[in-house]
C-alpha cells in the first residue's frame, strides 16, 4: 500500500521560512510528477508548485520568487522550501505523486498546517 507522509509545517511569522517534506513509502515502481497543493479556509485547493520526474518545475503566480519545489528520487520525497512567507500563504498544505503500482494512480498526503502571523 502506498502512503505519502507530510511534515514540516507549523506556526511562522511573516517573512519567515518553512520547508515541507512529503515522504512516500510502500511498493511501486516509479514516481512522475511531485506536485504541491494548498487550501485556504472556505477557499478551493489550489496549485502551488510542481516537479517532473526529470526536474522541470512550475509555480503559481503567487508563489513564484519566494517557494521553491525539489526531490530527492532516491528518498522518494519532495520538499517544498517557503521563504518570505506572507499571512495569505496560511493554508493547508497536500503533496501529491503520480504514483505507478500496477496501474498510474494520484496519491496524497495528509496535509499539513502552515499559519502565518503578520
Amino acid at each position: 500500500q502506498v502512503q505519502l507522509v507530510e511534515s514540516g509545517g507549523g506556526l511562522v511569522q511573516a517573512g519567515g521560512s518553512l520547508r515541507l517534506s512529503c515522504a512516500a513509502s510502500g511498493r511501486f515502481f516509479s514516481i512522475n510528477d511531485m506536485d504541491w497543493y494548498r487550501q485556504a479556509p472556505g477557499k478551493q485547493r489550489e496549485l502551488v508548485a510542481v516537479i517532473t520526474r526529470g526536474g522541470s518545475t512550475n509555480y503559481a503566480d503567487s508563489v513564484k520568487g519566494r517557494f521553491t519545489i525539489s526531490r530527492d528520487n532516491a528518498k522518494n520525497t519532495v520538499y517544498l522550501q517557503m521563504n518570505s512567507l506572507k499571512p495569505e500563504d496560511t493554508a493547508v498544505y497536500y503533496c501529491k505523486m503520480g504514483i505507478r503500482t500496477m496501474s498510474m494512480y494520484d496519491y496524497w498526503g495528509q496535509g499539513t498546517q502552515v499559519t502565518v502571523s503578520s
